[in-house]
Order: C-alpha cells, then structure tokens, then sequence
C-alpha cells in the first residue's frame, strides 16, 4: 500500500462516509428535490477532514515523539520513516485544501454561515493533536469527534439541502456521533500503554484501562438506545430496523471485552467500523422509507 494511502487510514473512512449519507436521507426536502451535488460536496468536505486528521496525528504524534516502536496497531508513516515530515505537512494542506474548495463551494450555493463552520472545523482538525496544547491530550478528543463527526456532520449534510436545521437529522446525529466516538475510543484504549509512557494523557489514560471498556460498551448501548427518540419523533417502526445491525456490535463488544493485549484490540476497530456502516446503512433506509411514507401521505 502506497504510504500516503496507508497514512490517511482507509478503515476510519467510513465514520466520514455515514453522517454525510444519514444526514442528506433525513432532510426535511421532497426526495425529488435532493441535490446530489450538494450531497456529494458535503462528502468531499467531510472525507477530507478525516484524512487530513489522520495525516495531521501521524505527523504531530512522530515529530513529538509520541509514537514508538512499543505502539500496536498500523504503522505511523513519519515516526517509521515512510514519508518525511515536511511531505506530511503538504500533505496536510492538500487534504485541508480540498476540504476548504468543497466548503467554499457549498457556502456558496446554500450561505456563507457555512463558512464559519468550515473555518472551526479545520482549527478542531489541526488543534486534535496540534499546537502548544493538543486537546487530545486533555481528554477532550472525544467531544470534538462527536461534535464534528457526528453533530456538524450530519445536520450539516441535511442543511446543505434544506438550507435549515430540522429536528429529525439532530436525532439521527446522536448515533452517528456515538460510533464515531466509540470508534476512537476503542483506538485509545489500545494506546493506553505507550500513551502513558510518552505523557498523552487521553480519555482513555485518565479512566484506565477498566473504565474505557464500560465507555465503549455505552457508547454502542447509546447508539442502539438513540433510536427510540427518532422513531417516536417520525412515528414510524422502519427506524427498528438498524437493530439488525446488533450481531455485528456483539462481535465488536465481545472482542473489547476479553482482549488482554493491546494488538488483541485492533480487530475490534474494524468491528466496531463495520457496525456504524451497518447501523447507518439500516437507518438510511428507514429513513428512505420514512420519506416515502410521509410524501406518500402528503399527496
């Protein structure tokens, strides 16, 4: 695998991927009237984003020296030599760039707010394990993915359509965001070990090894409990349907639970990946099928 593509993580890929299509599948527009382009724009923005964050935590964590040999899980391409320092940091801005293009682009076909959400975006991006201060290193890394990949993401893609905030993409964020979460959650509770060592103190450091375990365990019980509120909300049993996703989550849970080495966690990302894809393809399609029924109605 070339190591430019091997560092942007294609197996993170889809937590950007999920909030873009639950997002634009629960705007409020008749199905007709959904742009694919603005659908589309809102994916470049979004997947962007996630490669430029992992391009920016491999390039900050190897010139600071927080990843080691000890660390399980993918190779950091600058810590191991693959790609130069200066070549991560272009590498940073092309993705940042692109981002900023797409962004740009929607702002001005649905408003220049989007602007200012673009804006905090890239700072939140740099900022994860960047600066004097890296808030992944205060525990706040998991906040800001919710809020980025799970809120902004998916409430914004309905926004591009709609041009406004409705009720239902809310709702349907909340699960987003969890797995998004969950998904780091579970990457930090591997790093445990070599994060203490090097002083990166996140989440996962300061709750212990324990007590992360239980926070991956309610995070994924959230995520599945967050439908109760859009199906009372749109009235429609179709939003039980992504509970067809639990045998994946019992697999992803399982392997949390029993593994007793860090390598042993790593399968447990590409569970826990394969449930949000799962989890969010169901609920497109209950959503697709909510659409159908209220325009069915609407006629």
């Amino acid at each position: 695998m070339h190591p430019f593509l091997e560092a942007a993580r294609p197996r993170t890929l889809p937590a950007a991927v999920a909030p873009v299509v639950v997002g634009t599948f629960a705007a409020a527009a008749p199905t007709p009237a959904l742009d694919v382009g603005r659908a589309a724009l809102a994916l470049i923005v979004a997947v962007s984003l996630q490669v430029a964050v992992n391009y920016a935590n491999d390039y900050f964590d190897g010139v600071r020296g927080v990843d080691t040999e000890d660390r399980a899980g993918p190779r950091r391409a600058v810590a191991s030599g693959l790609i130069t320092p200066s070549a991560m940091k272009a590498a940073i801005a092309a993705a940042l760039l692109v981002a900023a293009l797409a962004g740009v682009t929607l702002a001005m076909l649905v408003g220049w707010e989007l602007l200012l959400v673009g804006a905090v975006a890239i700072l939140a991006t740099l900022g994860y394990s960047g600066g004097p201060r890296p808030y992944a290193s205060y525990g706040l890394g998991e906040v800001m993915v919710f809020l980025f990949f799970g809120l902004v993401a998916t409430t914004g893609s309905a926004y591009v359509q709609d041009g406004r905030v409705t009720l239902l993409p809310v709702l349907a964020a909340i699960p987003m965001g969890l797995f998004a979460v969950a998904l780091l959650v579970v990457n930090n509770l591997r790093d445990i070990p070599t994060d203490e060592q090097v002083g990166k103190v996140t989440l996962a450091v300061r709750l212990g090894d324990r007590q992360t375990r239980v926070l991956f365990g309610m995070l994924i019980a959230g995520a599945y409990l967050s439908l109760a509120p859009i199906g009372l909300f749109a009235a429609n049993l179709w939003f039980l349907v992504p509970l067809l996703s639990l045998w994946a989550a019992r697999r992803a849970l399982a392997i949390v639970r029993d593994a007793v080495t860090p390598s042993a966690l790593i399968p447990a990302l590409t569970a826990t990946s394969q449930t949000q894809v799962l989890f969010a393809g169901f609920l497109t399609i209950a959503l697709l099928m909510n659409r159908i029924a209220v325009e069915g109605g609407a006629v």
